[in-house]
């Protein structure tokens, strides 16, 4: 992050500024923004310093008070959407987008998993088959438990496919 520029030259800006020198030619001669050197003069104006506002800090979590409601939803609902989640709170009154749910669910630990697979495909997924596979006899196995995203079961159940001759298991 930037730091303000030194309480010394805003007070020299607006020294020359209040001397009657125009706002570009000071804004040249300490080699800062006209936009600056504008800024810098209302401020003095206004509050009769030029020493900068404060930059940054902490800022308050929006869901730190319903901390308590979140996770009861969660445990309640174990598969519960981020959009679901901010429409419950929108209709307690909290208004925050699916990011600030997203990030306050991270921050307190509580993830939303997704399941590790989805249910089984009307189509077992086609294994790699050997170089000979062209060949007729030859056994071409098909995995019986993977899923549509193609992961393993727990153990490997092989069954022949209808050109194989015989029967093989891993």
């Amino acid at each position: 992050m930037v730091r303000p520029y030194s309480t010394d030259l805003r007070e020299r800006v607006v020294e020359a500024v209040l001397d009657g020198a125009t706002v570009r030619d000071v804004a040249s001669r300490f080699g800062v923004a006209v936009s600056s050197v504008v800024k810098w003069h209302q401020r003095y104006r206004q509050t009769g310093s030029v020493a900068p506002g404060q930059m940054g800090g902490h800022r308050k979590l929006v869901l730190e008070p319903h901390r308590a409601f979140i996770a009861q939803r969660l445990r309640q609902e174990p598969h519960l959407s981020l959009h679901r989640l901010k429409d419950e709170l929108a209709a307690r009154g909290v208004s925050v987008s699916h990011n600030t749910v997203w990030t306050f669910l991270r921050r307190e630990g509580l993830r939303l998993k997704k399941k590790a697979c989805l249910r089984l495909s009307r189509r077992a997924a086609m294994l790699r088959m050997p170089a000979n596979a062209g060949k007729l006899g030859s056994i071409a196995l098909i995995h019986a438990a993977w899923c549509s995203l193609t992961r393993l079961g727990s153990e490997p159940t092989w069954r022949q496919s209808e050109a194989g001759g015989k029967r093989a298991s891993v």
